[in-house]
């Protein structure tokens, strides 16, 4: 059975105390809820790794990173490798997040090489697909996500694929307060899997969680998360508030 996940991508938020302080928040509220049924895993800044895997020790809740390197290592001043990540016993990354493609110009050949080395590391990838606003419009919505899924994704052997969790976000959806319906969620959620279905077969695609992101929060996650395709989700804003969170969590 796929599992059900609930994660925080912090992104460029919070200082290091506060970073500190929302964790802990969480943890304890993660105390008090008898049996999750989701795993959580903590997405914040880079600087913040080391505290957070030191924070989650002897707890269920698993750390990720929101970017790394494709290299392994070199002359790439300022860049992080997968090898770091899994060093610090770093159990996640985030890749291909819409705003790496338009801020930082991130391929789905760059893509590929990112998925390859995390795995190879043993860091599991959060892979992020979705599309504009305009590309939904015309109709076209389910052949870019579609795209970047086989030129990033699809190389890789059923047993590496089995390893990579997909968030879908609209992107049209991040951060702007507007969520996709449910109904449109579950559409494309249910369109990812038949993709995964025609490449690796109904047994992997049955294992595979994919999460929703998109102004996902306390209020409407619940009902997304009722979706039969729909195994949790990534979280922005609501990631940096401990409540919302927590609520999110208790979703399912």
């Amino acid at each position: 059975m796929r599992k059900n996940i609930v994660a925080g991508n912090w992104k460029m938020n919070k200082s290091f105390s506060e970073a500190e302080t929302l964790i802990c928040d969480i943890l304890d509220g993660l105390d008090k809820i008898d049996e999750p049924l989701a795993d959580v895993v903590i997405c914040p800044p880079a600087l913040y790794l080391e505290m957070a895997v030191d924070l989650i020790r002897e707890t269920p809740v698993c750390i990720g990173a929101q970017n790394m390197s494709q290299f392994a290592s070199g002359a790439y001043t300022g860049e992080i490798s997968a090898s770091m990540l899994q060093s610090m016993e770093v159990q996640y990354c985030i890749l291909g997040h819409s705003e790496r493609r338009k801020y930082f110009n991130e391929t789905d050949a760059q893509l590929a090489q990112k998925v390859d080395s995390a795995l190879a590391n043993d860091v599991l990838p959060i892979f992020c697909c979705g599309e504009e606003l305009s590309e939904r419009e015309a109709g076209n919505h389910q052949n870019v996500v579609k795209g970047q899924i086989e030129n990033a994704l699809f190389h890789l052997t059923p047993d590496q694929f089995a390893n990579v969790v997909i968030a879908y976000e609209p992107i049209w959806a991040i951060g702007t307060g507007v969520t996709a319906s449910p109904e449109q969620a579950q559409e494309m959620h249910e369109f990812i899997r038949g993709i995964v279905v025609g490449k690796y077969g109904k047994a992997i695609a049955e294992e595979t969680s994919i999460l929703y992101g998109g102004s996902c929060n306390a209020k409407n996650a619940k009902e997304l998360f009722a979706k039969p395709d729909i195994d949790g989700g990534l979280i922005g804003g609501a990631a940096l508030v401990a409540e919302d969170f927590l609520t999110i969590i208790k979703s399912f």
